[in-house]
């Protein structure tokens, strides 16, 4: 994973925030119990084109403002955090880092991006 956009591992602040997506979707104590499960899962890497598809979720406008702030950073060789992703029946659920997958889409959709996945 050397050389890479992408940090090894999510940084702290990535997990509150996908709780509270998850939260949405799911009771508290269920989103606790997943968002438990993404800490523990190993970080592993799926195509950016893959994950958009799976998610059932439209690409953001490069204009977007967190795409481009998102965008300047991979520019700036800073490494961004890596993805943290659910499975569900009714398809991928991007917990925290839509707009780092915009982004990264938008570098090359065949782009390796390193995820959480549970």
């Amino acid at each position: 994973m050397k050389n890479s956009i992408w940090l090894d591992d999510p940084e702290e602040h990535d997990y509150p925030a996908a709780q509270d997506y998850l939260e949405l979707l799911f009771e508290p104590a269920e989103a606790a119990k997943i968002v438990a499960r993404l800490k523990q899962a190993k970080t592993i890497s799926k195509k950016s084109k893959d994950i958009l598809r799976a998610s059932k979720l439209p690409l953001l406008p490069k204009e977007n403002v967190h795409v481009q702030i998102d965008l300047k950073k991979f520019s700036k060789e800073k490494r961004l955090s890596p993805l943290l992703l659910v499975r569900h029946e009714s398809g991928l659920i991007i917990a925290d880092g839509y707009h780092r997958m915009c982004a990264s889409y938008y570098l090359t959709e065949d782009l390796d991006v390193l995820c959480r996945l549970v």
